[in-house]
C-alpha cells in the first residue's frame, strides 16, 4: 500500500539550479526542430517518453504545449495506446515506437531492436533520424531531472 505523498520540490530543477546546464539543454532541444523534425510530432515524442517514465511535470505540460501548435485532443489523448488508435500517420508510429525503445533500455536485453530501427529508418534520413535520438534523449534527460528532484506537475505551464 503507497502512502498518499505530499508533494514537495526536493531542490530547485538542477537545470535552473545550474544556468550553465540549462543553456546546454536549450541548445540541445532546438535541434530537432531546427533538423526539420515537426514541432507536433516531438510534442508526441516528449508525451509518450514522459507517461512511461512518469513524469508529472511533462505529462502535464507537453501537452499544453502541443495544442498551442495545433495538436488534437483525440490525438493527445490516444498517444498511450498509439498502436491501437487510428490518429496516427505510419511516420509517427515508428517514432513512438523508437521512442519506447529508447526510453526502456533495460526492459530487454536488445533496446532497440533491429525492426524498430530500420521501420524509422524507413520514414526518416540520417540527419532527421539523428535528430529524434537526440530528441528523445533529452525528453528522456528532462523526464529525470524532475522525478528526481521532486518537480511538481502545475507549477510550470509553458
Amino acid at each position: 500500500m503507497h502512502e498518499r505523498m505530499v508533494m514537495q520540490e526536493r531542490m530547485g530543477n538542477p537545470a535552473l539550479v545550474i544556468p550553465e546546464a540549462m543553456q546546454a539543454l536549450a541548445a540541445l532541444s532546438k535541434i530537432p526542430a531546427d533538423t526539420g523534425l515537426s514541432p507536433k510530432l516531438l510534442e508526441l515524442v516528449n508525451l509518450r517518453a514522459s507517461q512511461i517514465n512518469g513524469c508529472s511535470v511533462c505529462v502535464d505540460g507537453h501537452p499544453r504545449i502541443a495544442k498551442k501548435l495545433g495538436e488534437t485532443d483525440e490525438r493527445l489523448f490516444a498517444v498511450s495506446a498509439w498502436r491501437d488508435s487510428p490518429y496516427f500517420s505510419d511516420a509517427e508510429r515508428a517514432a513512438l515506437e523508437l521512442t519506447e525503445a529508447v526510453t526502456r533500455v533495460s526492459d530487454r536485453a536488445d533496446p532497440v531492436p533491429d525492426a524498430i530501427w530500420d521501420e524509422a529508418t524507413r520514414h526518416y534520413d540520417g540527419k532527421s533520424l539523428a535528430a529524434l535520438v537526440i530528441a528523445i534523449a533529452n525528453i528522456n534527460v528532462w523526464n529525470r531531472l524532475n522525478i528526481a528532484t521532486r518537480q511538481i506537475a502545475g507549477a510550470w505551464k509553458p
